[in-house]
């Protein structure tokens, strides 16, 4: 008996080449942050044109360290897209800061600006001017950076940008996670490039840089890579500030070394894979595909795709049908307006951010990943047309 055909909805890309890197810690004995993980912060850092980047633990710690960085504190405003993972309204909330939601632009997923500049101009007259904005960009798309620096210059605002999803992707030429004060990469398995868990802060201001890197690590004037490799390694660092434990790990940092060699070639093959779906999915006239606005390069981390009015079934029935053909997709990501948490604490409704709230609802994320075979994405377009009109 034949097992049912199953499409994950993502899976990393790994090989022969990651195995033999954990080799070296493994054998070293050093498998806390250290030399591996510096190797793979210089070499994003190049990659992604930034002076400075430090690893974390996560996206999630990256955010919340940037934030803490570039200044913002208990009572401060910060503005995030609603449509968005909600780990970037959290790492606000740990800051004992404000998530301002800003509704976003249908056809990219990302922040609008219109509704950005209101959400400002209206808390400045309710006395609380914005501290930060954090844009997204989501499923590897950048947002538009040139109205979010505007903006952030105009309401004198520091600038996070949440690259979660954007190893590789770029805005008219520039890398993100270059543009705004601090970016924040995640390396989740759902991500192009893939550590497990991990992320990455970058910048080009050493200021903040050094911020970053003492409260990644507890607060340590050094790191112990930097104490052991001294001439007096018994000797403790200072603590000058109440910091964390948010580190990479340097089997990770070894991962991510190999990772990083892929990238491009990964970037490459999920482009091919995206013009197959939009090519093929166009006869679906109830479907609608994503575009890439002229002089972006999306890593294409995800491939979302919006119901149209005429869907001949809601978003759930159709999630529910690929399932059950053994299509794992899912829901394009969360409108955190409308979760328990910030519904209640903030007295939100759905009408809040009503795009969010529509994308929310009509959104479906198909399968794209680098273990994808020849054989799968037809099926996809194949099952998708049993609902053709």
């Amino acid at each position: 008996m034949t097992s049912k055909k199953v499409i994950q909805i993502a899976r990393p890309s790994m090989d022969e080449r990651e195995w033999q890197a954990l080799k070296e810690p493994l054998e070293s004995g050093w498998l806390t942050q250290g030399p591996k993980v510096a190797a793979f912060e210089d070499a994003f850092a190049k990659r992604h044109s930034v002076k400075y980047a430090k690893a974390v633990s996560n996206c999630t710690t990256a955010l919340h360290l940037a934030l803490l960085a570039v200044g913002v504190k208990p009572g401060d405003v910060v503005v995030v897209p609603s449509f968005t993972w909600v780990s970037t309204a959290n790492a606000v909330e740990y800051c004992g800061a404000t998530p301002l939601f800003c509704d976003i632009d249908p056809a990219t997923y990302n922040l609008d600006p219109v509704s950005t500049e209101k959400v400002i101009k209206e808390s400045l007259n309710k006395g609380f001017p914005v501290k930060a904005i954090i844009p997204v960009h989501l499923f590897g798309l950048c947002a538009d950076m040139d109205a979010v620096l505007e903006l952030a210059r105009k309401y004198e605002m520091a600038v996070v940008e949440d690259a979660a999803c954007a190893s590789g992707s770029s805005y008219k030429g520039r890398p993100a996670g270059s543009m705004g004060d601090v970016g924040c990469f995640s390396f989740h398995p759902r991500k192009v490039l893939v550590t497990g868990e991990g992320g990455m802060c970058t910048t080009n201001n050493e200021e903040l840089a050094e911020k970053i890197n003492c409260l990644r690590n507890h607060g340590a004037s050094l790191s112990e890579e930097q104490r052991h490799n001294s001439s007096a390694p018994y000797l403790m660092a200072d603590f000058d500030c109440l910091g964390y434990n948010y580190r990479m790990s340097d089997l990770q940092g070894a991962v991510g070394l190999v990772q990083l060699e892929k990238l491009d070639a990964f970037i490459a093959e999920r482009e091919q894979m995206a013009a197959y779906y939009a090519s093929e999915l166009m006869q679906i006239n109830w479907l609608s595909t994503p575009i890439v606005p002229a002089g972006l390069i999306t890593n294409w981390q995800a491939y979302v795709c919006m119901l149209k009015s005429n869907a001949p079934l809601t978003r759930d029935q159709l999630l529910a049908h690929l399932h059950k053909a053994g299509i794992s997709a899912r829901v394009g990501t969360q409108a955190v307006h409308m979760l328990g948490f910030y519904r209640y604490k903030y007295q939100l409704n759905e009408d809040h951010c009503p795009v969010s709230r529509a994308v929310y609802y009509d959104s479906i994320s198909l399968p794209l990943h680098n273990c994808m075979n020849e054989e799968d994405l037809p099926y996809v377009v194949q099952v998708l047309n049993e609902f053709t009109l």
